[in-house]
């Protein structure tokens, strides 16, 4: 072994591992945490070292995950497994980070793309039962782990703060940008309110719904876990529906250049929506059925204008390639708003269409 795998070795042994550790090896493709794929003569197990410049709050955020893993394998479902340190924590508090072990989920896959509608028909299914598994957790004894996460008002707080500092002089290139966020002013607390006069319910979320966060068994296709929960958070189900669908039924990516490529695909909103709804059916309300389009729009204009916002602020928290990337990719949910717009009485009628298939 080289010294890096004696240090990861000894991090390792900390935990109650079974076996004898044979290999350990870097593992995925996240960008938060440090993953290592620990391979004994017994078992594997994922070993990671949690990224605490962003999640500060170990305690708490193991706490949540402890709280929903137990609750949703109390229902009967597949979920990660915490390993214990051998001292029986949930975590380890060591010089270089606080590291955490899982059991490696066997014989399953992952994808990072929505290849066409029906995986991400699948995608909307797999979410929505986690919605559904949640729905009888009470979410209020969750911990907001990143504060203000999918608080909009405050997201336009932060936007027109950076607006008004333009400490790198970018402003005078996005006026136009600039004023689309601000004409949407009156709309950015409809979620937010609802949840505090209560009309929406509090509900777990997930905060990360990317078609990879989605284990699929490596025979049958179908999902078996969902997995990185360090954003599970107390919130609305519109976040993690409307989140999926900025990115998932968007024709073209993140930080396309040409517009024209840009398109919000009615199709694919149709298709999640009918894997969504299919698994909820039971626990979700009219209310929340009602604003599924408007947490689409909601959670493409709290991105946009966060990347807008980093731009103005020199690019400080999301990576960029290249001076305007932010820019760009802030173009692209403005078009995609635009078109969610547009099509505002075309998506409200397949929401309608796909709740009424229960009564049929």
């Amino acid at each position: 072994m080289t010294d890096i795998d004696v240090t990861l070795a000894e991090i390792a042994s900390r935990f109650a591992l079974e076996g004898t550790i044979e290999a350990i090896e870097p593992y995925g493709d996240g960008h938060i945490n440090a993953t290592y794929l620990v391979t004994t003569d017994a078992k594997r197990y994922i070993l990671q070292r949690m990224n605490t410049d962003i999640f500060p709050d170990v305690v708490h955020l193991m706490r949540n995950v402890e709280l929903v893993t137990a609750f949703l394998r109390e229902q009967g479902q597949e979920t990660l497994d915490i390993v214990p340190a051998n001292d029986g924590a949930t975590w380890c508090e060591l010089p270089d980070g606080a590291w955490r072990v899982y059991a490696f989920i066997e014989n399953t896959v992952s994808y990072n793309l929505v290849t066409d509608a029906s995986v991400f028909r699948g995608a909307g299914a797999a979410f929505g039962a986690f919605q559904n598994q949640l729905a009888g957790f009470d979410a209020s004894q969750l911990t907001e782990t990143i504060a203000h996460f999918h608080d909009t008002p405050h997201r336009f707080e932060d936007f027109k703060a950076a607006v008004a500092a333009d400490v790198k002089g970018r402003a005078a290139t996005c006026r136009d940008e600039i004023d689309f966020y601000m004409a949407h002013a009156d709309e950015y607390a409809t979620i937010t309110s609802g949840l505090a006069d209560g009309t929406i319910p509090l509900r777990v979320t997930h905060n990360d719904t990317k078609l990879n966060n989605i284990l699929m068994d490596a025979d049958t296709g179908k999902a078996r876990a969902i997995i990185d929960l360090d954003t599970v958070m107390p919130g609305s189900m519109l976040y993690d529906f409307g989140d999926s669908i900025r990115f998932g039924a968007s024709t073209a990516l993140e930080d396309e250049q040409d517009l024209d490529k840009v398109h919000f695909s009615t199709e694919l909103f149709r298709a999640y929506t009918e894997g969504f709804v299919g698994e909820l059916r039971d626990s979700i309300t009219a209310r929340e059925a009602e604003l599924l389009p408007t947490g689409a729009k909601m959670m493409t204009l709290e991105c946009g204008m966060r990347f807008l916002a980093d731009y103005l602020a020199g690019d400080t928290y999301f990576a960029t390639k290249y001076p305007e990337h932010n820019l760009v990719r802030s173009r692209t949910q403005i078009k995609l708003v635009q078109e969610m717009e547009a099509k505002a009485d075309d998506t409200a009628a397949i929401v309608a269409d796909v709740m009424g298939e229960g009564d049929r």
